[in-house]
C-alpha cells in the first residue's frame, strides 16, 4: 500500500517546504521507489490562477491545465513525477466541494462542520493518490503551524495518521534554527516552540529537519531531541547551500532517506545519486557567464518567473555557461528612453504577463534586438508583442495592436479568439495546459527540438489573429509551428537572424535539471555566442586604438 510522509513548517515561511519534499521525494527514487508529492494550501482562492504574482509568485501549469502552487515546479524538476490538478490542493477548493455537496443534499440534512465534512473533504483528495503504482505520497502542507488557516489540513493529517496501520505514515517538521552573530551560537528556542504548537494539535513529528546556516552542534541536537521528544538521529540539519539542486546531496549526507527508510519499513535499497553527483561538480565548475536580459513588468518579485529562471539556469548546465540574470522593468524603455543598457547583455528575453503596463517598453525592447542581432526569445506575451513589433515597423501596418491593451485597434494583430463566449468567471476563456504543436522542417524550431511534432504548456487567453498571416509573412515573419487543426499560431521566428524565436506557449514548465529544455539551450547558446562575437569586436577596437 500506499505510504505517506507529511511535511510541516513552522517558525516562518519560505523555509523550503517545497525543496525538502522534493528532495525527499528525489532520494527516495533514487533507491527505486515510486513516488508522488502533493500541496495542499492553506487560502481560500480556489486556485492561485487570478492571484497577483507579487503576492503569491508564479502560477504554475500542469499537462492537464491547471493552475496550481509554484511548489509543484520544484515536484517536477527533482522527480519524475507528473503532477496534475490533484497534485494540489486549496481551503477554497475543498470548502467549494463540501458547499457544492450540501447544496445537492448528499449530507442528508446533517449540520455541516469542519469536522468532520471539511477534514474528510481534505483525507478524500490526499487518499486520491494512493496507487499500486505509488509506494510513498509525500504531502506538504502549506503556511507555518500556529496559521489559522491550516488547522483543517493539520488536523486531516493527525486523523489520517491514526487511520492507517502503523510504519505506514510519518511526520516531518522543518524549522529554523537561527544563528546570532552577538552570541555567536544557534538558538534552538524557535524550534522548541514550533514543535510545541504541532503537538498541541495532536501531532508528533517523527523527524525534524533543522534549517540553518551551519552544522549543529551535536550538544545542540541533543537539546532539540529532548525537549521536542525524538529521538537525536531523527534531528537532521537542513543546511543553507550555494544551489537548490545541491540539497537532495546535503540531505543524503545527513542520511534522511536512510531514516526515513527505517521509519517507514521500507527496504534500504541502495542509492544511486550518480546524476546529482554529476550536476553538482558541473555546477561547482568553472563556467564562462552569459548575460541575459529579462525585460518584464514583475521583475521587482523574481517568484513570479521561478521555472523561467530555472529553465535558463539549466541551459546554462547543459551549455557549460554561467547565466547571469539582468532584471529590467519594460516601463523603463518606453517613448524615447536610452535603449543602449540593452547592447551590454548577450541575449533578450521578454516572459509571459497580464495587462497594458510596460508593453510600449517591451516592443521598443523586441524591435532593438531584431534590428541589432541581439538573440531574442519571446515567451507567450514576448511572442504576441514580437508580432505586433513585427507589423508595425516591417510590415508598416500602423496602429497594430492587441484587443487586450486597446479595444478597437486599426490593426488587430492579437486577439481573443473566444471573445465572443460569455463566461463570468475569469479564466473561463483561457487555453490551459498542454496542447500539440506541428513544427515546419527545416526551421530554427524543427532544428532546436529534432522533433516535427511537440506538445506544450499553455497558459494565455489571447491568440495571434490568422487573418494577418499572410501580410507578416510576405514582409518575412515566419509562422514555424502551428497547431495540428491549424487554428493557433504557437511559433514565429526570423530566418536572417542569430536568434530570434516567439512561442505563445511556456516551455519554462518542462525542463529539468537534467534535461534543459531545446529552445532554452538554443537560446543561451546563440547568447554565448554573441558575447563571443562582442568581446572579439570590443577587442579588436580596443587594439585600433592602442
Amino acid at each position: 500500500m500506499t505510504k505517506y510522509i507529511f511535511v510541516t513548517g513552522g517558525v516562518l515561511s519560505s523555509l523550503g517546504k517545497g525543496l525538502a519534499a522534493a528532495s525527499i521525494g528525489a532520494l527516495l527514487e533514487s533507491r527505486g521507489y515510486r513516488i508522488s508529492i502533493q500541496k495542499l494550501d492553506p487560502y481560500i482562492n480556489v486556485d492561485p490562477g487570478t492571484m497577483s504574482p507579487f503576492q503569491h509568485g508564479e502560477v504554475y501549469v500542469t499537462d492537464d491545465g491547471a493552475e496550481t502552487d509554484l511548489d509543484l515546479g520544484h515536484y517536477e524538476r527533482f522527480t519524475a513525477m507528473i503532477a496534475s490538478q490533484k497534485h494540489n490542493m486549496t481551503t477554497g477548493r475543498v470548502y467549494q466541494k463540501v458547499i457544492t455537496k450540501e447544496r445537492r443534499g448528499d449530507y442528508l440534512g446533517n449540520t455541516v462542520q469542519v469536522i468532520p465534512h471539511i477534514t474528510d473533504e481534505i483525507k478524500a483528495a490526499v487518499r486520491k493518490l494512493e496507487s499500486p503504482d505509488i509506494d510513498v505520497s509525500i504531502v506538504e502542507i502549506g503556511g507555518t503551524v500556529g496559521d489559522i488557516e491550516s488547522l483543517p489540513f493539520l488536523e486531516a493529517i493527525r486523523q489520517l495518521r491514526l487511520e492507517v496501520e502503523p510504519g505506514n505514515a510519518i511526520n516531518v517538521h522543518l524549522t529554523y534554527v537561527p544563528y546570532l552573530k552577538s552570541a555567536r551560537e544557534l538558538k534552538s528556542k524557535p524550534t522548541q516552540h514550533s514543535v510545541k504548537e504541532l503537538r498541541s494539535i495532536g501531532i508528533q513529528p517523527d523527524m525534524i529537519l533543522c534549517r540553518c546556516e551551519m552544522e549543529l552542534p551535536d550538544q545542540l541536537r541533543e537539546k532539540i531531541a529532548l525537549f521536542c521528544n525524538v529521538p537525536p538521529n531523527a534531528v537532521k540539519a537542513a543546511v543553507d547551500v550555494d544551489n537548490i539542486y545541491k540539497v537532495p546531496l546535503k540531505f543524503a549526507q545527513h542520511n534522511v532517506d536512510t531514516a526515513v527508510c527505517r521509519m517507514l519499513r521500507l527496504d534500504e535499497r541502495k542509492s544511486d545519486l550518480t546524476r546529482w553527483k554529476k550536476l553538482s561538480a558541473v555546477i561547482d565548475s568553472p563556467r564562462e557567464p552569459v548575460e541575459i536580459a529579462i525585460v518584464g513588468k514583475y521583475v521587482d518579485y523574481p517568484d513570479s518567473y521561478k521555472s523561467l529562471i530555472e529553465a535558463l539556469y539549466h541551459a546554462g548546465f547543459s551549455n557549460r555557461a554561467d547565466v547571469k540574470l539582468h532584471w529590467l522593468e519594460s516601463t523603463k524603455f518606453e517613448k524615447d528612453a536610452d535603449l543602449s543598457s540593452l547592447d551590454k547583455v548577450d541575449g533578450i528575453l521578454i516572459p509571459g504577463g497580464f495587462g497594458v503596463r510596460g508593453v510600449e517598453g517591451m516592443i521598443r525592447t523586441i524591435r532593438h534586438a531584431r534590428e541589432n542581432g541581439i538573440p531574442y526569445f519571446g515567451i507567450c506575451l514576448g511572442m504576441q508583442l514580437a508580432c505586433i513589433d513585427y507589423a508595425r515597423n516591417v510590415a508598416l501596418l500602423e496602429g497594430a495592436h492587441s484587443s487586450e491593451f486597446e479595444d478597437d485597434p486599426t490593426y488587430k494583430i492579437i486577439y481573443k479568439l473566444r471573445e465572443l463566449v460569455d463566461i463570468d468567471e475569469m479564466g473561463g476563456t483561457m487555453r490551459l495546459g498542454a496542447y500539440t504543436c506541428d513544427l515546419k522542417e527545416g526551421t530554427l524550431a524543427h532544428q532546436t527540438y529534432g522533433a516535427a511534432q511537440i506538445s506544450e504548456r499553455h497558459r494565455h487567453r489571447y491568440e495571434f489573429n490568422k487573418e494577418f498571416m499572410p501580410i507578416l509573412s510576405g514582409a518575412g515573419l515566419q509562422f514555424t509551428g502551428m497547431s495540428p487543426d491549424g487554428l493557433f499560431v504557437e511559433i514565429v521566428e526570423l530566418k536572417d537572424h542569430p536568434w530570434f524565436l516567439g512561442c505563445q506557449f511556456h516551455p519554462e514548465f518542462k525542463s529539468d535539471p537534467f534535461d534543459a529544455h531545446p529552445l532554452f539551450h538554443g537560446f543561451v547558446k546563440a547568447s554565448i555566442r554573441n558575447r563571443s562575437l562582442r568581446l572579439q569586436h570590443a577587442e579588436s577596437i580596443g587594439k585600433e586604438m592602442v
